[in-house]
């Protein structure tokens, strides 16, 4: 695991902050740093992921594996795992441009990376 700059949430009432609660902060330095190794993506990229409405299903995910009983590192490894085997169809690359066949997580990560830095800045 290599040990990217961990930036923080910029939205902690949704995304992946929000819905783990009081999780939050032992969350989200492991998922930050777990989704950074399984994507390879740039931290900005992973922070908006996390930021985003697919960050709170993200975190969906998690909770369900702590639900079961996993640590708080296995659920969000699983979590990963899981997200990794899925693909992004043809019918998701037509409406986000995001291409069909990645690993759903890496496509979504790139995806709300590529959408915060086109985003206007306040």
């Amino acid at each position: 695991m290599t040990n990217p700059a961990i930036l923080p949430t910029q939205n902690e009432a949704w995304g992946f902050w929000g819905t783990m609660g009081e999780r939050a902060a032992a969350a989200w330095p492991i998922a930050f740093a777990a989704i950074h190794d399984a994507t390879g993506a740039d931290a900005d990229s992973v922070r908006a992921f996390l930021d985003s409405r697919h960050g709170r299903h993200f975190a969906d995910e998690v909770g369900n594996h702590l639900n079961v009983g996993a640590s708080l590192p296995d659920a969000v490894a699983r979590a990963i795992a899981a997200w990794m085997t899925w693909r992004i169809g043809r019918r998701m690359s037509r409406e986000t441009g995001i291409p069909a066949g990645l690993p759903y997580l890496t496509g979504l990560v790139l995806g709300e990376g590529i959408a915060a830095e086109a985003a206007p800045e306040d």
